[in-house]
């Protein structure tokens, strides 16, 4: 059995990152990640982020090389095709233990790719 790998789009610009803002979100752990679906991509496309509130430069890269690596480990698999995700880190990202890192980016995901819990069935 094959499986697909789904390439991942890069979300670059400041407009990009804040219409993901308005969509739904989830905390867990050392992470947080937004999500909002956006009808004008097919594919899957993640930005990263990590403020300074989180540490200096080099910090505050080790946080987001982490969050990228979180990405391709578990976005292929359970990110939603036509949504767009940003990746936030977290005071404890660089120095959270790599399996809670995972753990947490797996819930968060499964969390985020079933329907919210006040979303009405469509009738049909």
């Amino acid at each position: 059995m094959t499986s697909t790998k789904i390439a991942l789009g890069s979300l670059k610009k400041r407009s990009e990152f804040l219409y993901v803002r308005d969509g739904r979100y989830r905390a867990q752990g050392g992470i947080v990640i937004q999500m909002r679906e956006n009808p004008d991509h097919t594919g899957i496309r993640v930005g990263f982020t990590a403020t300074k509130k989180i540490g200096n430069a080099v910090t505050r890269n080790k946080a987001k090389r982490r969050l990228r690596e979180l990405a391709r480990a578990y976005l292929p698999e359970l990110g939603l095709t036509g949504h767009d995700y940003v990746f936030i880190a977290r005071d404890i990202t660089p120095t959270r233990d790599w399996q809670d890192l995972l753990d947490d980016t797996q819930k968060a995901l499964i969390t985020l790719a079933s329907p919210p819990k006040n979303s009405k069935p469509i009738k049909t």
